[in-house]
């Protein structure tokens, strides 16, 4: 790689890559003191702007205290609400955040329990809460009105007319898609909560000032509530609960602060903390939008709402862009199509694995034949087919003796790889055999009059497909004379760089098992059939061997210093492109978007979340010319060299939420497109024209 000009600053900024910055505060809280809450809510403020915070979610009430009974309703608290306020607002002129405070406001001889929306010295707006909780423990509906019904109306605060109502929306003028909405405590609780109609109105942040007393298992109630509210509102949702300094006469309080992410968990508070918790986690906006974009359903809903964007009023803010890099306050992981907390490891390996494995049995029961035909070669991809038809067998309680598995060396075949496929086809118990394919190779270079039948070392395409070649041939005419068909072993990853033959084995065959599985995912797959005990030592320790061996199609001899044929030297490191795949295919990112979450992934070793079970030292880092590189190279393989053999696919099981590559199904693209506008879109981030 030759060197490269300086990357632009903006190229770091999360704000050109539609992120903004969101931090839930619980500031430690004393009833009847609103003077005292409101200058512990101006220190949380100023934190958060010195951290760059672009909306800080308070907890409801968090001016006067939440517990407050029948003081709620006396003068004194309402006129040091108001002087609470005009502290706040004053104290923002010089912060950066969009400040949500709750405050019990009175209007109209009505008493309503409010968020106050405050940025840059302005009072942009106030939202009321409708839904009001009166059982059990609490009896809201003693002191305050519903703000149901208030649609379009205004308030009086410090001298001052401000929009007033359950239909305001906080949008960022010059961040679009940086869409705020506001609701409070029980309305998230309730069977149609108002953020629905908020999100289907364009809101992209949903946040939730709330009180919330904590009982044993309410924590995960919260949870709950808020990964299925951000999931199903296609969103983000942030909420803030009231902490230390509640009053306890009755109740107890946890301080639960959470972010989530179209269901993802971003970032949770220490419950229970007697100081102030400043909770911040970096939204992604764009990705809001886009799935919103790829979800019709979500237009649908809203047009069955009679469109609510219609009914809600947008409260325009400035908020400013990052010029450089300010850090990223988010989780990434690494190996997005992998599982990387304990308590996914089984689930997902399980599902994963059972889903390749009941898929085959599938068909296999519908195919009139009674024997299943591999080609073993002692890689990754052929292991994994392997072990998921003798899976299959063993759940048809049909013979493993069905399986014919066929190891073919080539002109580059090494001794480790072929001396795998034997001990894993023995373990196994499968039909094994041996057919080599030299012979019928020199023969057809010899016909085709190739320099290589003259002795000649030349090792082109056709040198290499006339052997892939061949051992598809074979394997296909021996499904015929057994009464079979033949499994496919090629996997995702193959497909989405074209790193596949057209017509033979690693793209052609009459079951594809692995098509919906890409190499990291396969790898860690293999992995955990070994660590769950889904096989005896012995296949177990012929599997360890396999995933310690470097990735080679073996086609090529070895070179003089005996070097092998590595793939991801051609074609970039697996985890990289998987990398790549993932939030190309799932999310449709730009390819700068993509560059930078790589960056912040990979760029050391300490940053990007692992996978369970990933050795250290496979525990890498690439900077970002080499990231945009392999980037590069990825999106011309892509978009350009490889859509017409994905066209030719066939069928195979879609294992990874992150999509599959069918063109039935989650993918569909022309053969003969273009990869200029990623490539250049990726070049003009760069600085690189």
């Amino acid at each position: 790689m030759t060197a490269q000009p300086p990357v632009p600053d903006s190229f770091f900024s999360i704000h050109r890559h539609g992120f903004a910055r969101i931090a839930v505060a619980t500031p430690s809280a004393r009833n009847g003191d609103p003077a005292g809450n409101g200058r512990a809510i101006e220190a949380q403020a100023r934190e958060a702007s010195q951290r760059d915070v672009d909306v800080v979610v308070f907890p409801e009430l968090s001016l006067t205290g939440y517990a407050n009974d029948d003081l709620h309703l006396q003068e004194a608290t309402l006129l040091a609400t108001l002087a609470g306020i005009e502290s706040i607002r004053a104290a923002s002129e010089d912060l950066k955040p969009v400040l949500l405070i709750g405050a019990a406001l009175s209007r109209n001889g009505r008493l309503y329990n409010c968020a106050v929306a405050i940025h840059r010295g302005r009072i942009l707006g106030v939202v009321p809460k409708i839904y009001l909780p009166n059982y059990r423990e609490y009896y809201e509906k003693r002191w305050f009105a519903s703000g149901d019904g208030t649609d379009g109306l205004t308030i009086e605060i410090g001298g001052e007319t401000v929009p007033f109502g359950p239909d305001l929306l906080f949008a960022a003028s010059d961040r679009p898609g940086f869409v705020v909405h506001i609701e409070i405590c029980e309305d998230y609780w309730a069977p149609f909560p108002p953020s629905i109609d908020g999100a289907l109105a364009g809101a992209t942040v949903l946040c939730n000032l709330s009180a919330s007393n904590i009982t044993i298992g309410k924590s995960h109630d919260r949870h709950l509530l808020s990964a299925s509210q951000s999931m199903r509102c296609l969103g983000v949702y942030a909420y803030s609960a009231a902490g230390h300094g509640e009053s306890t006469t009755d109740l107890a309080w946890d301080g639960q602060g959470e972010i989530y992410e179209l269901g993802d968990l971003l970032a949770e508070s220490e419950r229970f903390s007697r100081g102030g918790e400043l909770l911040i986690a970096d939204v992604d906006c764009n990705r809001v939008l886009q799935e919103r974009m790829r979800m019709p359903t979500f237009n649908d809903a809203a047009a069955r709402r009679g469109h609510p964007e219609t009914r809600f009023r947008r409260i325009a803010f400035e908020q400013g862009l990052a010029s450089g890099d300010i850090g990223f306050h988010r989780p990434i992981r690494r190996f997005p199509f992998v599982p990387n907390t304990p308590e996914r490891l089984d689930q997902d390996c399980y599902e994963a694995f059972n889903i390749q494995v009941d898929a085959l049995v599938t068909r296999f029961e519908a195919t009139p034949g009674d024997t299943m035909v591999i080609g073993i070669s002692g890689g990754l991809d052929s292991t994994h087919a392997l072990i998921v038809a003798a899976k299959a067998c063993d759940r048809m309680g049909v013979s493993r003796k069905n399986i014919l598995g066929f190891t073919m060396p080539g002109f580059a075949t090494g001794d480790a790889t072929k001396s795998n496929a034997w001990k894993l086809m023995e373990a196994m118990g499968i039909s094994a055999a041996e057919i080599d394919i030299r012979p019928a190779a020199r023969q057809m270079l010899s016909d085709m009059g190739h320099p290589f039948a003259d002795g000649e070392p030349v090792y082109d395409i056709t040198f290499e497909n006339v052997q892939a070649g061949l051992r598809t041939d074979y394997l296909f005419r021996l499904a015929n004379q057994r009464n079979g068909f033949v499994i496919g072993t090629g996997d995702l990853s193959e497909l989405a760089l074209g790193w596949c033959t057209y017509g033979v084995g690693d793209q052609m065959s009459h079951y594809a098992v692995n098509s919906g599985v890409p190499k990291t995912l396969i790898q860690y797959l293999i992995r955990w059939c070994v660590t769950s005990g889904q096989f005896d030592e012995t296949t177990d320790a012929v599997l360890t061997a396999i995933l310690d061996t470097e990735i080679s199609p073996e086609l090529v001899p070895a070179d003089a210093q005996g070097g092998l044929q590595s793939t991801e030297e051609k074609i970039g490191p697996y985890e990289l492109n998987d990398f790549f795949l993932f939030h190309i295919l799932r999310y449709g990112f730009a390819p700068s978007k993509v560059a930078f979450l790589a960056h912040q992934a990979w760029r050391d070793k300490t940053t990007g979340r692992w996978p369970i079970g990933f050795p250290d030292a496979k525990k890498r880092e690439y900077d970002l010319d080499t990231i945009t590189f392999w980037l590069e190279k990825f999106l011309f393989r892509f978009f350009q060299t490889s859509q017409f053999k994905r066209s030719a696919i066939p069928n195979g099981p879609k294992v990874s939420a992150g999509g599959s590559l069918s063109p039935r199904g989650d993918w569909r693209a022309p053969s003969d497109s273009s990869a200029a506008a990623w490539i250049k879109e990726l070049r003009a981030a760069m600085g690189r024209g």
